[in-house]
């Protein structure tokens, strides 16, 4: 690739609007537009169409509905690679408390983690380089993904043949916002995101009166029982070192409160970087449940249904280092920094060809007063004190919008700019660099 100040200064030069302090009006309402009306995993319908329409005005072949409301746009733009863009379009089912002018007016819902900038980064980079196609050559593609946030979007958009209707990666981009102070740009080589496993548990009782206990088996009590003990997995049987969480994020049992119910239902998330302590929690998820409904006496044992989500998000290392050096040029060095393995999970990875290289990076969006108003001392107790992804007080500072574009430019550039050598390339090693406090990325 061209040196990362080249690269840098011809992200300027193409998208002069877009400079530090600048919040352009036009690209501001897209965004709060996109807020106001959030859409849920594979519902998507008007988010995609405004991407669409955006991308087809730019010059863009675009598809619609791949994967039901996925969108593919293609830009042709003489002899080169091929660099595919990604961001995903889905909202929450979470109600908004932030009391913004233009919070959600869907009830609720909410885009709780960030996708509608995701949108407005990815809509206004494809026209800044659909504008600027003296400055490069090769094929842009730019992936807007449904259901992010439900974990089947990318597996669905791959399903539906995405590799094979469209020209195939030679590398894969993408970014996440986060919580942190506004301005940041983290970046991890290597392994930066862990793999999400959900598990269902349905624990078979024996209904009966609420005042007649001896005539039933209670799984309440006993999924009660299995909770607590499924607290000391990780605790106790997973090395230290290693990032494991577990969480019983649901429980359903009963319809009232005078009647024994015959069964209980657990929703168990299991988050891990590593496929053989995935398949160790797995295994002591079942032997677990399986011994508190035999000590229970369950008339049946425990249905378990592991439902796989999303694998784990290995950035190319050499890759890394590349944007990672171009967006320090762009934004500046001190906000480039390794953030380190994050316990959320993404499907991003999943668009990514076998042996296609790809980089994901993060954008601290805190604004400086809500930073500066936290509790803590340092980078990790602030990030911690902050509203984050997912939480119905996450709002972004809207001075992230031009710099979150400029990033997407920018690795797009150091391709499609340069003709000089191959991309980097597998395997996607750990190696870590640029070192700083951790600041955990939590996409999903």
């Amino acid at each position: 690739m061209r040196e990362a100040a080249v690269v840098a200064r011809l992200t300027r030069e193409i998208t002069p609007g877009l400079g530090p302090g600048h919040v352009p009006g036009s690209l501001a309402d897209f965004y709060r537009d996109l807020h106001r009306r959030p859409e849920l995993s594979f519902e998507e319908h008007r988010t995609a169409a405004k991407l669409a329409g955006r991308l087809r005005a730019a010059g863009y072949e675009v598809t619609d509905g791949v994967a039901r409301t996925g969108v593919v746009g293609v830009l042709v733009n003489g002899e080169g690679p091929v660099v595919w863009l990604r961001g995903d379009m889905d909202a929450l089912p979470v109600h908004e408390a932030t009391g913004l002018p233009y919070a959600s007016e869907v009830d609720g819902v909410m885009h709780a983690c960030g996708h509608d900038l995701h949108v407005t980064w990815l809509a206004a980079a494809a026209e800044a380089l659909a504008a600027a196609r003296e400055a490069w050559s090769g094929t842009l593609v730019v992936v807007g993904q449904p259901a992010e946030e439900a974990g089947g979007g990318a597996a669905a958009m791959v399903a539906d043949g995405i590799h094979d209707r469209f020209p195939r990666p030679d590398v894969l981009f993408g970014q996440h916002v986060t919580p942190g102070l506004a301005g940041c740009c983290p970046h991890t080589p290597g392994l930066t995101l862990s793999a999400s496993d959900d598990v269902d548990v349905v624990v078979h009782g024996v209904g009966g009166h609420g005042s007649r206990p001896e005539s039933t088996v209670d799984p309440v009590v006993t999924a009660a029982y299995a909770v607590t003990r499924l607290q000391s997995v990780v605790s106790r049987e997973i090395a230290a070192n290693e990032a494991v969480v577990l969480t019983v994020g649901r429980f359903h049992a009963g319809t009232t409160s005078n009647v024994i119910p015959a069964q209980a239902r657990l929703g168990v998330n299991v988050r891990t970087r590593d496929s053989r302590v995935r398949e160790r929690v797995l295994a002591a998820i079942r032997r677990v449940v399986e011994a508190e409904c035999a000590a229970a006496g369950c008339p049946l044992p425990p249905d378990v249904t592991v439902l796989p989500g999303c694998p784990t998000t290995v950035n190319d290392a050499c890759l890394d280092g590349e944007i990672a050096a171009v967006h320090g040029e762009l934004l500046g060095a001190e906000t480039v920094f390794d953030s380190g393995l994050a316990l959320g999970s993404e499907d991003f990875s999943l668009l990514a060809p076998r042996g296609v290289p790809y980089d994901y990076w993060y954008l601290t969006a805190t604004p400086a007063a809500v930073w500066e108003a936290a509790p803590g001392e340092g980078m990790t107790e602030k990030t911690a004190a902050v509203p984050g992804n997912h939480s119905p007080l996450f709002a972004p500072d809207l001075s992230v919008l031009a710099p979150g574009v400029r990033t997407l430019v920018s690795a797009a550039l150091s391709r499609l700019a340069d003709q000089s050598g191959p991309v980097c390339g597998s395997p996607r090693g750990r190696t870590r660099g640029r070192q700083a406090p951790p600041m955990p990325g939590t996409p999903a």
